[in-house]
């Protein structure tokens, strides 16, 4: 099979966000965090190899229990880890909520960063959570956040074969274009739970079959 041009791919990227806008024109984040930036990132930081879903659950009784900043920096991780012990990883999760939550207030004022470089620089936040934080906190869109599903998919749809999430993404920002970046992890993330599913993708009932080497295969 020849290689692909970079101007077909490109073509073939914006096919894919068009008929995503058509499937999913309202894809919202999953995560519960009524509106506040903070909430949201521990909501993303507890999200790691975890369902949205079950992240739901727990965090209602998180908040309930340690309802400000200074609340969850003053907890006791084994409380906290109690809290979250139906998700995957919350040990250390637990650990990293109050980290988080400590430096917040010690580095910056209370007050999330709504920078990479700061996002960043809290305790289990990476550029994905970073991505997330600043498009659906603070309305700021300069990357896609590449989660596993985005990550299967891109890769299904042969618009990057790099070896890990951050390179991904780099390609991801190459092909489509800047206005169309803040919509593609929620509309991605339904589409990867619908239809390219990542145990039994429903090819037959794909809406991107025509543009996907990979559908049937």
């Amino acid at each position: 099979m020849p290689r692909e041009s970079m101007k077909s791919k490109r073509e073939r990227a914006l096919t894919v966000c068009e008929r995503m806008a058509e499937h999913y024109p309202n894809a919202q984040p999953a995560l519960e965090f009524g509106g506040d930036p903070f909430r949201l990132t521990i909501a993303v930081l507890l999200s790691a190899q975890t369902t949205d879903a079950a992240v739901n659950k727990v965090t209602p009784v998180l908040w309930e229990r340690y309802p400000t900043i200074e609340d969850l920096a003053a907890a006791n991780v084994s409380d906290v880890a109690e809290i979250l012990h139906s998700i995957g990883f919350f040990r250390t999760k637990a650990a990293n909520c109050i980290k988080c939550a400590q430096m917040v207030l010690s580095e910056f004022g209370g007050e999330v960063p709504q920078t990479y470089e700061g996002l960043q620089r809290l305790p289990g936040v990476g550029r994905k959570t970073a991505n997330i934080v600043m498009n659906a906190g603070f309305g700021v869109v300069e990357g896609i956040a590449v989660d596993t599903h985005v990550f299967r998919i891109a890769h299904k749809l042969k618009l990057s074969n790099a070896k890990d999430a951050s390179k991904t993404e780099q390609d991801l920002l190459k092909l489509i274009p800047k206005e169309l970046w803040e919509p593609v992890n929620h509309q991605w993330i339904l589409f990867g739970r619908e239809i390219c599913n990542a145990k039994r993708p429903k090819c037959d009932e794909c809406f991107l079959v025509d543009v996907c080497p990979s559908c049937g295969k």
